[in-house]
């Protein structure tokens, strides 16, 4: 793994080094194999980034859409990650229905939706139901509590080490989220963390010893580039 670390001045720094790389790693995804495929994050702090792509010029018919999480709630629902990245970005380009691919949230369980979509990246990436995938790059933040996607501290999703997708849990409200092994597959993995409220979080995730399973964020370690991009505030908690 080739770890990056970037304390940017502001978040208006973070949003354009961001929009920087992920354009970067779009390029060579598309030179390495004809295509990429992006996954990305909820939160406030990515939608900047999104609203900052829409005005690119990019080859959209090569760019697939998913997402590492998804609270259970109606596709159009205002807690919805996929409607706020349409509403950002994905409504104002050109970019193929059929290139988007969100996490079903409309079935008869979460427990089915995620076996669903589980089926459903199997499908699109040819791999067998026991492989796990390369996504070319995923975005994610982080939480108060050090979450990633929708891996909460002690939860049973931290431990789903034989599927790519399953439930996410957060106060008894289920979600639908990528599992460390799909996510630690990438390519490429990007956490964007804004905000002097991430650093008792980062002090965690960065120390030299801490325990995974209460700040879960420790367990994303993927096989290609792990980048952390930082505001000021929040880099503080791993300056020096």
């Amino acid at each position: 793994m080739k770890k990056i670390v970037e304390v940017l001045p502001d978040q208006a720094a973070l949003i354009q080094r961001s929009r920087d790389v992920v354009l970067t790693k779009i390029q060579e995804a598309i030179q390495r194999s004809g295509r990429c495929t992006l996954a990305l994050a909820g939160g406030g702090t990515p939608k900047p980034l999104y609203e900052a792509l829409a005005s690119q010029d990019l080859p959209w018919d090569k760019l697939h859409i998913f997402w590492g999480d998804e609270r259970y709630v109606p596709a159009d629902h205002p807690d919805s990650n996929q409607a706020m990245a349409r509403q950002a970005w994905l409504d104002h380009v050109d970019i193929p229905a059929t290139n988007i691919h969100p996490m079903p949230t409309d079935g008869e369980s979460p427990e089915a939706d995620a076996s669903k979509h589980d089926a459903q990246l199997g499908d699109f990436f040819g791999v067998a139901p026991d492989q796990f995938p390369q996504f070319d790059l995923i975005l994610l933040g982080i939480g108060d509590d050090a979450h990633t996607a929708s891996l909460f501290p002690h939860t049973q999703a931290l431990q789903v080490g034989d599927r790519r997708v399953t439930v996410g849990n957060k106060d008894g409200q289920p979600r639908i989220t990528f599992t460390v092994p799909l996510i630690n597959q990438a390519h490429c993995v990007m956490f964007l963390v804004a905000g002097a409220q991430k650093q008792p979080a980062l002090a965690q995730i960065f120390a030299a010893d801490a325990d995974p399973f209460t700040y879960p964020a420790r367990l994303i370690q993927p096989q290609g580039e792990l980048w952390w991009l930082l505001d000021q505030q929040a880099g503080q908690a791993v300056k020096g």
